[in-house]
């Protein structure tokens, strides 16, 4: 719940911002690829300041995220490989359980979530 109300104090006044600033920055703008002839661009488009400025910020969004992702990778890895460790040695642990014949400890199904929760510690900075 407190999310919610967090997300909507954050995007309500986001929205009204790039709504305002869509209707303020209406005219177009002539965006030009062509970095060799400025005069006689070979490839030009006109488009309108605010989308122009939404697709700037859409893109940083994104490229931000998949560097962050990216950046990350290392700890996701990490977690994969205590994970399977830690299934391994759960699977050791009730096969020598089962091996010494204590029949009450194999009898029970192991916990699906038994090892600790594994937590992605903050970058060094």
């Amino acid at each position: 719940m407190i999310r919610r109300i967090a997300a909507a104090l954050i995007l309500v006044p986001l929205a009204i911002i790039l709504v305002s600033l869509a209707v303020a920055n209406r005219q177009s703008v002539v965006i030009s690829f062509d970095p060799f002839d400025p005069a006689h661009p070979a490839l030009t488009r006109a488009l309108p300041l605010y989308l122009l400025m939404l697709v700037i910020l859409i893109g940083g969004v994104l490229l931000g995220g998949s560097a962050a992702w990216i950046r990350q990778g290392k700890w996701r890895r990490a977690a994969r490989l205590a994970d399977a460790q830690r299934r391994e040695m759960r699977a050791e642990v009730d096969r020598l359980r089962r091996r010494l014949g204590s029949p009450a400890v194999a009898a029970q199904p192991a916990p699906v979530d038994a090892g600790p929760r594994l937590t992605i510690p903050p970058p060094a900075a």
